[in-house]
């Protein structure tokens, strides 16, 4: 069973002044469309075909280096579309909301918590929110196209919110200006998804 590239949920021009439409464009049609076409290419022929992106993940120890770049980049990028939206931004509420300020003391905290972690990712990476297995929130990074559900990760849990700092993801409008791009990223920030991927990953 090969993998495919999921559809945007929104235009690509939904996420502006923020993000713009040609960055989406090219990030989601090139960057991500590779490496759906480079990780089904990996597996093929291997019981990999056969398993979820998650489980390839968990697994990855056991794949060549090809499976967990592309695989990685595959399981992040579906999440990093999904947990955007035209609209966004504002803070949480409910348990999410309760969860992040009894963990960091403040949302604004926890905000500069996860921006610190993008801005000092040195090189390609990302910034992620995790439940860990003791049901805590974390906040970690990781290199490349690594995630925290991997089992090689340095901290490792179900990620629920992750931000790309890939170059590609913010180069066109902010050049080498990471920490702007990630400000802005806020306001774009999906709290309704988000927030059920919490859920979901405390059962």
């Amino acid at each position: 069973m090969s993998f495919e590239l999921p559809k945007l949920p929104y235009d690509f021009n939904a996420l502006e002044p923020h993000i713009d439409a040609r960055t989406m464009e090219i990030h989601h049609g090139k960057h991500h469309q590779a490496y759906v076409t480079n990780l089904n290419n990996a597996i093929a022929g291997t019981d990999a075909e056969n398993l979820s992106i998650e489980d390839i993940c968990r697994n990855i120890s056991k794949y060549p280096m090809a499976v967990r770049n592309n695989g990685g980049g595959h399981f992040n990028h579906d999440l990093f579309w999904k947990i955007m939206k035209q609209g966004g931004g504002g803070a949480p509420s409910g348990a999410l909301g309760e969860a992040i300020t009894s963990t960091f003391g403040t949302f604004d905290e926890f905000k500069a918590k996860f921006g610190t972690a993008g801005v000092t990712r040195f090189g390609s990476g990302w910034s992620w929110l995790i439940v860990t297995p003791e049901k805590k929130l974390v906040v970690a990074s990781t290199p490349n196209q690594d995630n925290p559900l991997m089992d090689l990760a340095e901290v490792k849990g179900t990620p629920v919110m992750g931000l790309d700092v890939w170059e590609h993801a913010y180069y066109l409008h902010y050049q080498n200006r990471r920490p702007d791009y990630i400000a802005a990223w806020w306001n774009v920030v999906n709290w309704d998804e988000i927030a059920g991927r919490f859920q979901e990953a405390m059962k």
